[in-house]
């Protein structure tokens, strides 16, 4: 089955309707790698550990209202076992609260065909609200690689840009170790995919072992640029784009490369490996 343009462009991704309080923003804090230093109160408030200072991680957004691995669904025309997560961004429009219930809502924004035997692009946007008040909390935003699903008669383009980082050094250096099983931890936000779990299925996809979840690797690069560019007052924190460049193994460095005008790219230490790049954080324009 091919894709059929206008019906992927349009198909109706059901909303997600999800409760959250403090046991889920700290298990997604201790998941990206928060708190592994039991003296840094700056990281213990985000990871549920200090009574008198609680704080929401802003990447928390990408799990929230999560609508699922719908493209699975044969209707869509994709085939489902040649994805790839190409780029992953967010922007916070307002701070999260500690509890809520929010509404996500999944759209396709964009399909780029780039011809035969060379695959598709497909851009989605997830808007995420607060139930009770309807503040318009946070725009997320992904490209999904479609490796098998070019040749479909599609547009061509507009492709998005990626940022091109500084030719100098970076600014600043920030490294968070992963844990050997912290793949086994992130899957509980949303995500039982088992190539992060289950060693047969890590093989077969081509992978000596289980990968990391790349919104994982995400959410610590997140982690350093809260830290680095705001502070760790998550109410500065405003967005963040990048691609996803290669995998990480679970019990791998993370080293998040900074520079002063929001640019930033990750590297897997003990490869000396890019996992991500073209990365771009601003600031909140307003702050509450």
């Amino acid at each position: 089955m091919a894709i059929d343009y206008d019906h992927l462009m349009n198909f109706d991704i059901p909303e997600v309707r999800q409760g959250y309080g403090p046991r889920d923003w700290a298990l997604y804090a201790l998941s990206v790698g928060m708190g592994q230093d039991p003296m840094d109160r700056a990281q213990l408030a985000y990871a549920g550990a200090l009574s008198d200072d609680a704080r929401v991680m802003p990447a928390l957004v990408n799990v929230l209202g999560h609508p699922g691995f719908w493209l699975s669904d044969p209707a869509t025309g994709v085939d489902a076992l040649k994805l790839v997560h190409g780029e992953q961004g967010m922007t916070i429009h307002a701070d999260l609260p500690e509890a809520a219930t929010v509404i996500g809502k999944t759209r396709v924004t964009g399909l780029v065909d780039k011809g035969e035997g060379k695959g598709a692009l497909l851009y989605y946007e997830k808007t995420l609200h607060d139930e009770a008040t309807g503040t318009h909390l946070a725009t997320c935003r992904g490209t999904t690689f479609l490796r098998g699903d070019g040749g479909f008669g599609g547009p061509e383009g507009p492709v998005k840009k990626p940022h091109v980082l500084p030719d100098t050094p970076p600014d600043h250096v920030f490294e968070t170790p992963t844990r050997p099983e912290q793949a086994l931890l992130y899957r509980w936000n949303a995500d039982p995919n088992p190539l992060h779990l289950d060693p047969a299925v890590a093989e077969k996809a081509g992978f000596e072992r289980p990968i990391l979840h790349g919104l994982a690797t995400f959410g610590a690069a997140a982690h350093a640029l809260l830290a680095v560019l705001c502070g760790y007052d998550a109410r500065r924190f405003g967005s963040m784009d990048a691609r996803f460049t290669a995998h990480v193994f679970p019990g791998e460095t993370l080293r998040t490369e900074i520079w002063t005008d929001g640019s930033f790219r990750t590297i897997a230490v003990e490869r000396d490996k890019q996992v991500i790049g073209n990365g771009l954080f601003q600031p909140r324009q307003e702050t509450r």
